[in-house]
């Protein structure tokens, strides 16, 4: 089993479980009843933002979970929870291998393509990428804002709009747009 752990002491806002599973042809039924389990016992956990799986194409067999959570210590008290290795246990001879998982932080996540070996995009699309979702949003938000700016003038105070704004902006990229945006345009992103 394939793990890379950062130190527990390592501080960031944010960490993503990636988890690799290739599972059995004949076991993908009771695989789908263990994964919605697993996700329910993982958003117990303190610190849990959410999952996203990325199932396998008819006939395939590989599926991707991010599952995302506010620091590296959340996640890696999840990743080292007996729950997990309970559930884990119960699973493993419905793989066809071994689990591969990895903690990654920050925006990592969005371009670490899930085929193993495959590379990270080049930086120039990358830039593009984050540019294309980035960019309306820096129009749209604030015009969302705007009636509450006028409803309660101390928001508008500069500084605090910014910071309204941008938090805004942030969310909605980290949770909303480039999680969907690197999807659609993945085999663009990872050709080179």
């Amino acid at each position: 089993m394939s793990n890379t752990l950062p130190p527990a002491d390592t501080h960031c806002d944010g960490a993503t479980l990636q988890i690799h599973h290739r599972v059995r042809p004949e076991a993908q039924e009771r695989y789908e009843t263990w994964l919605r389990q697993i996700i329910e016992a993982a958003g117990r956990f303190p610190g849990h933002q959410g999952v996203h799986i990325l199932r396998p194409p008819a006939g395939g067999q590989d599926y991707e979970i991010a599952v995302r959570f506010a620091s590296e210590e959340d996640a890696r008290r999840w990743r080292e929870s007996n729950e997990r290795r309970e559930l884990l246990a119960v699973i493993q001879p419905e793989l066809a291998q071994d689990e591969r998982l990895e903690i990654l932080s920050g925006i990592d996540f969005w371009f670490t393509p899930p085929e193993s070996g495959a590379k990270v995009p080049v930086r120039w699309k990358q830039w593009l990428i984050t540019t294309a979702v980035i960019w309306p949003l820096t129009i749209l938000v604030p015009l969302l804002w705007w009636p509450l700016f006028r409803v309660a003038p101390v928001l508008e105070t500069w500084g605090l709009r910014h910071g309204l704004v941008a938090a805004t902006i942030v969310a909605l990229v980290v949770y909303v747009v480039m999680p969907r945006v690197v999807r659609l345009v993945s085999p663009w992103l990872h050709r080179r």
